[in-house]
């Protein structure tokens, strides 16, 4: 049976590169001469696209049905971009002239749509990556996945993790939940304050997200709390005419961080005067310094703020229990919601289903050495979008993996030219 498998896959490689052997009705087996590139969002496109520019092919798998699932599944209808445009372009296509400055979600699913037909990258969509192992008998990547349609397994030289720091959704545990009888959701799950019209809703997490769900509420009159658990850095989203990201980058290429954080926490407090006065305390660490050492990113203030001075936004301290219709929080006070946002943001999936324990962390599925490094490990794996840097990282991660795997190619592709004798090597190991 193996020799009918083998004649199969030599006959169809003279045509088609992506050759495979089917074991039964259910499982295949697929050979892949360029990177397998998994997480089809703005980080798995931009490697593709890099790729396709150095003459690489890739194949692009993706669990869900379409590009940027988290973006086009799992965001609130009024998200924008937080940083200005041109920050956050992916390489080799720019946003078109007439976007705004901060492009809302639909035109930033609109440009992802664009830029994958530009560069004709056709991910393999509902196909689930149950893992990832290098087989250093075979010397490639076995890549199985799980679809409607029954198991694949891909054999390839290079394999790129591009599923990202925002791969699942992180749900605390609160003592109490099975008790509260209202409703609670994880930001993933909101789309707009509308259904929550008159209601009080109660948002834990006081990031990006946390802020701008405040807001939304507001401006769909309901009544919002905003639970407050640690020290955050509050900045305008813009300063002195320039975005304040924009001004920042442009001030570190002339002046140290502590510098720059300094100057930047002298205007915000003239802008917005002491956050603190709010219950919104500031770290001790300035906001640029303290996004390089943990990755927490400051928030860029959109309108949030003025609504917690006014008290339309009300702001409470962590959460001690739950209880039906009811918060109990820290200082013994007790209230009553009817519904309860977590703005408690997402992490990475990758020891889920990577199989490899030296280029990622398994506490936090991040890779362990920080950026600019972090994006070449053994045998052939890369990482994209793991920089806590948002899409300007992913953008660089993506251009290195690039120039890496081009260098290999050529020589690679000698090998390849051979195919007929890979099969037989793959077939003896699986």
């Amino acid at each position: 049976m193996a020799d009918n498998y083998l004649r199969e896959i030599e006959g169809k490689a003279a045509h088609d590169p992506y050759c495979s052997v089917d074991f039964g009705v259910s499982k295949r087996c697929v050979w892949v001469p360029g990177p397998v590139i998994v997480g089809a969002g703005p980080s798995g496109l931009a490697a593709a696209a890099c790729l396709k520019a150095k003459g690489v092919p890739s194949l692009l798998i993706e669990r869900s049905s379409c590009i940027a699932s988290l973006w086009q599944l799992k965001t609130y209808d009024r998200l924008k971009l937080h940083l200005p445009k041109q920050f956050c372009e992916l390489p080799l296509m720019s946003f078109p002239a007439d976007f705004p400055t901060y492009p809302t979600k639909q035109q930033f699913i609109l440009y992802l749509e664009s830029y994958a037909k530009r560069f004709e990258i056709r991910p393999v969509f509902d196909r689930a990556v149950t893992s990832a192992e290098f087989d250093k008998k075979l010397g490639f990547w076995r890549v199985r996945t799980t679809a409607a349609a029954g198991e694949v397994e891909y054999v390839c030289r290079w394999l790129i993790a591009a599923t990202g720091e925002n791969a699942e959704s992180v749900v605390p545990e609160i003592e109490g939940a099975e008790e509260f009888g209202g409703d609670m959701v994880h930001t993933s799950e909101y789309r707009s304050g509308s259904v929550y019209k008159g209601k009080k809703v109660l948002v834990v997490g006081c990031g990006n997200s946390g802020m701008e769900v405040c807001l939304d509420l507001c401006n769909h009159s309901s009544n919002p709390s905003l639970v407050v658990r640690d020290t955050v850095h509050i900045l305008p989203r813009d300063m002195l005419g320039r975005s304040t990201f924009g001004l920042s980058m442009w001030l570190l290429k002339w002046l140290p961080v502590r510098i720059v954080d300094r100057f930047l926490l002298v205007v915000s407090r003239v802008i917005l005067g002491d956050t603190g006065r709010f219950g919104l305390d500031r770290p001790d660490i300035g906001p640029l310094q303290l996004k390089s050492l943990s990755g927490k990113t400051p928030v860029l203030d959109v309108g949030t703020l003025d609504k917690i001075k006014s008290g339309d936004i009300k702001i409470r301290p962590s959460i001690e229990r739950l209880r039906h219709q009811s918060v109990e929080f820290v200082d013994g006070s007790i209230e009553n919601f009817d519904a309860i946002v977590l703005a408690t943001g997402y992490k990475s999936n990758v020891p889920c289903w990577l199989k490899e324990n030296e280029m990622f962390s398994e506490k936090d599925g991040l890779p362990r050495r920080p950026f600019p490094n972090g994006w070449k490990g053994q045998y052939g794996l890369y990482a994209v979008g793991f920089t806590k840097r948002g899409l300007l990282g992913a953008s660089i991660d993506s251009k290195n993996i690039a120039d890496d795997i081009e260098r290999c190619w050529i020589e690679e592709a000698k090998h390849l030219s051979t195919i007929s004798n890979w099969p037989y090597s793959i077939q003896k190991h699986i």
